[in-house]
């Protein structure tokens, strides 16, 4: 029996020293410990993937949190059951002792263990939604503030105008007046729309 443990971190910037102390305190192998640092929208992750390829029937898999392991509903139950029995390994969610299916191996102990994972994972994909749903008010709120989000529009070069005019009486073509212009075609096509149309 092998033992392994699993640290998630939604991005780059985020901390996994929390993730990583506990798995050390339940004494795993660090080189048995597989990070990603990725959403857990779903678990299309290099990380997860080569542990799963790693795992045999018998070992265990420690986790901090069921959230860790993912927060779609869905797919946090088809792995739960792609690992334990179809791969045929224990799983312990530390912060969850009612997760650890090295307990309660009869029946009452199975059903106990799938109530509650789907509880939580019920509860990991409902907080997923707020999330982006408190992302899409923010958002919402800093662009009724007059926040604008993306690049800064470049200005346009001194000779914009000139360089307009003369593509307009056909004295250039349409590249190089956006050549000149150091643009795009269609970025200075757009442009000049816009100054015609505000003219």
């Amino acid at each position: 029996m092998k033992v392994y443990g699993y640290v998630r971190v939604s991005s780059v910037d985020q901390n996994e020293d929390r993730q990583m102390i506990a798995l050390n305190q339940a004494n795993v192998p660090a080189k048995n410990i597989f990070m990603d640092k990725l959403s857990g929208k779903d678990f299309n992750r290099p990380q997860y993937r080569r542990l799963v390829k790693k795992l045999r029937s018998g070992d265990l898999l420690y986790v901090l949190s069921i959230d860790r392991l993912g927060r779609n509903y869905e797919e946090i139950q088809n792995q739960w059951r792609i690992l334990t029995k179809e791969i045929g390994i224990d799983i312990c969610v530390l912060d969850m002792p009612l997760l650890d299916t090295r307990n309660g191996k009869d029946l009452m102990g199975t059903f106990i263990a799938d109530l509650v994972l789907q509880i939580l994972s019920f509860v990991a994909q409902s907080e997923r939604e707020n999330i982006k749903k408190r992302q899409q008010q923010g958002i919402a709120a800093a662009k009724a503030r007059g926040v604008r989000f993306g690049r800064p529009p470049r200005s346009l070069p001194a000779n914009f105008d000139a360089i307009r005019e003369a593509w307009r009486g056909k004295k250039i073509t349409l590249r190089q007046a956006a050549e000149a212009c150091g643009m795009p075609e269609g970025t200075f096509y757009g442009k000049a729309r816009r100054a015609e149309l505000s003219n």
